[in-house]
């Protein structure tokens, strides 16, 4: 046809529903209206069900001890914001690691301080200097959780040696 994969297939697909029948054009259309009606639950966390099988996700209610933490830093925030950040923040540790991260220089609403978390670094890593910059710095400009952690594995082994 035209010679591009994507427009190839887009052009067949409209063919497609151009041959349909009018029975085909019937329960493709009682199709999407029965899926419009479908009820819509929120979002829960990935892995966590209320039952077995093909549930619909739970929600994971937020630790009041994470809220207050949460609460006492960030006063101004709306109350579901805080929610939504504490459920990923209770994941990973207590809440007194989230407030070394939080005095290290990491707010409790950024959820990149989990990717920093898995890819090795600890809040007192982000005080290090690596050249002229802190591992923060380096990481608010943009470098990558896995080159720092390099870095300073680097780092150390040139210490020791």
């Amino acid at each position: 046809m035209t010679g591009d994969p994507g427009v190839d297939a887009l052009i067949q697909q409209w063919a497609a529903e151009r041959e349909q029948s009018a029975e085909d054009r019937e329960i493709n259309q009682i199709a999407s209206a029965w899926l419009a009606d479908a009820p819509q639950s929120a979002p829960g966390i990935p892995g966590q069900r209320k039952r077995s099988g093909a549930a619909t996700w739970a929600q994971v209610d937020a630790d009041p001890s994470y809220l207050a933490a949460m609460r006492a830093r960030l006063p101004e925030v709306p109350e579901d914001l805080l929610a939504a950040a504490a459920g990923w923040w209770q994941m990973i540790g207590d809440v007194a690691e989230a407030a070394q991260w939080w005095d290290a220089g990491i707010s409790p609403l950024d959820q990149r301080a989990l990717d920093y978390r898995a890819a090795g670094l600890a809040p007192s890593d982000l005080a290090r200097r690596l050249g002229p910059l802190t591992v923060l710095e380096h990481l608010r400009r943009g470098s990558a959780p896995a080159w720092c952690v390099a870095r300073l594995a680097r780092q150390r082994r040139d210490a020791a040696s």
